[in-house]
């Protein structure tokens, strides 16, 4: 029997909510809705008595499955490896297809976020590149060509 239905979201801790969201909406995300999290509820799902967080959830153009921000207001947030690289145990990246990936890639180089290699083909079929987000986050950018 299977169990998933769909795939909905995924959840990425920040310290900076708001410099994250920005990040993502000028790749082109749009913010679906913002919010406060707290009490009973909260505290049960993530296991941390006193939780409160701040979300984003952000969603593509095209409707597809969301991304959702979220930064503790309590308690204080762990730092996790800003310098995490693709081989390190836990989240490898987040991934967008984008229209143009010359352009994306100097969207985000505009605002200072680099590539951590180059850009990449593979087989005559997609261009790729991994892009360090704000606070090291992993975003993996790809266009479909060929």
């Amino acid at each position: 029997m299977a169990h998933v239905q769909r795939f909905d979201h995924i959840g990425i801790t920040v310290a900076d909510l708001d410099s994250v969201t920005a990040f993502f909406v000028g790749l082109g995300l749009e913010v679906e809705g913002t919010g406060s999290v707290e009490g009973e509820f909260v505290e049960t799902v993530c296991g941390i008595p006193g939780a409160h967080c701040e979300i984003a959830m952000l969603r593509p153009p095209d409707g597809g499955s969301r991304l959702e921000l979220a930064t503790f207001v309590t308690p204080e947030h762990e730092p996790g490896s800003p310098a995490a690289m693709a081989n390190e145990l836990g989240l490898r990246n987040v991934s967008f297809e984008v229209g143009d990936l010359q352009a994306a890639v100097d969207a985000v180089a505009a605002d200072g976020y680099g590539l951590i290699g180059g850009i990449g083909e593979y087989e005559n079929s997609v261009r790729m590149a991994y892009v360090r987000g704000p606070e090291g986050i992993i975003v993996s950018l790809f266009e479909q060509i060929g």
